[in-house]
């Protein structure tokens, strides 16, 4: 039995072995103690109140009930951009041509941009192998939409997520050994951990600042640019029910995707709606449906997946449930259906 909570300071310690289980790529979950503590005391005053619009990072824990252990991370970034430049690359086409010569070519280009400044970022989203089981996944992924719909006045109108881009077993990026490494002198391993302790100063200073022709990188190179790694492709899937799409927009280290769409668009957000708790046990044995749940709390806020009965103006939940998510009878709760084709775990 799971439920999606606030991140706490208790909580570093099994953010320490998610972070290990994780690895090279996951830069916001380093394995850096005083970052992680960092990243826990920015959620805790963000959900106080008590921090400006573009310091606000709200970050969630997936927590075994019976046992205490944390199973999962994932957070939400309320304006990113607006404190230090968020960078990404711009895939775009660079046309030379030549009516005398008779010569017109067309060719793909990468800019480095800051289009994303004042948008609301998914981050920082890990479920450790052992909570892979009951569309945990999903309930992970998922419960910041509903959050989201709950408090739209603290996001922006559109909401990106960068995924993982491709790197071989050992590690090694193709894209970054054709591009980055020229300017950095460092391992991508390394490089994308400085990013991950908040050490960011050093890409706007380095990085080159003109197009980058993608016909001169190596074809290795080339042929990863917008291409996701294996283990992240179950969350594109995902974001991409949802309503995410890629336009375009690659990562300056390793060229993994972004997608992005309007905030009010995602499905789970548009599609939820509050429902009045009715506390039943046991559940109805027939007409369940899967279903996220969370309270309509703030700094107390509960998510769970449950299958149960939901009608136009209620759903049913059993006292655990209801004692989970620290509601009772007659309370309000949003409500939103689970895709039944969605195959994540």
């Amino acid at each position: 039995m799971v439920c999606i909570r606030p991140v706490r300071f208790q909580d570093l310690d099994g953010l320490m072995n998610l972070a290990r289980s994780a690895g090279v790529g996951l830069t916001s979950l380093p394995v850096n103690e005083e970052r992680l503590t960092r990243r826990i005391s920015r959620s805790v005053l963000s959900f106080a109140g008590d921090l400006e619009r573009g310091d606000q990072g709200y970050v969630f824990v997936l927590e075994d009930v019976a046992t205490g252990a944390i199973g999962g991370i994932c957070a939400l970034e309320a304006a990113v951009g607006l404190k230090e430049p968020w960078y990404n690359y711009r895939v775009g086409t660079i046309v030379h041509a030549s009516e005398e010569m008779g010569v017109y070519t067309r060719h793909e280009t990468l800019f480095l941009s800051n289009d994303h400044t004042g948008y609301s970022e998914l981050c920082t989203l890990f479920l450790h192998p052992d909570f892979r089981v009951n569309r945990n996944g999903s309930l992970l992924s998922k419960c910041r939409f509903l959050f989201m719909a709950q408090f739209p006045q603290l996001f922006g109108k559109v909401t990106v997520a960068e995924m993982r881009g491709y790197s071989d077993e050992q590690g090694s990026s193709p894209f970054w050994e054709a591009l980055g490494r020229h300017f950095f002198s460092l391992d991508f391993a390394h490089a994308d951990y400085l990013t991950g302790i908040g050490q960011k100063a050093f890409v706007a200073e380095l990085m080159p600042k003109y197009p980058v022709y993608i016909d001169f990188l190596a074809p290795e190179a080339q042929a990863v640019i917008g291409r996701t790694h294996d283990n992240t492709r179950p969350a594109v899937a995902m974001l991409e029910a949802e309503g995410f799409r890629y336009e375009g927009y690659v990562d300056i280290f390793d060229a993994g995707p972004t997608v992005q769409t309007y905030t009010s668009e995602i499905r789970a957000v548009r599609e939820s709606a509050l429902k009045i708790v009715r506390v039943v046990d046991p559940l109805p044995a027939e007409g369940g449906q899967a279903v996220l749940v969370s309270n309509t709390a703030f700094a107390d806020f509960r998510c769970l997946l449950a299958v149960t009965a939901v009608d136009h103006k209620s759903v049913a939940l059993t006292p655990a449930l209801a004692e989970r998510l620290g509601v009772a009878e007659g309370d309000t709760v949003r409500v939103v259906t689970v895709n039944p084709a969605e195959k994540i775990a």
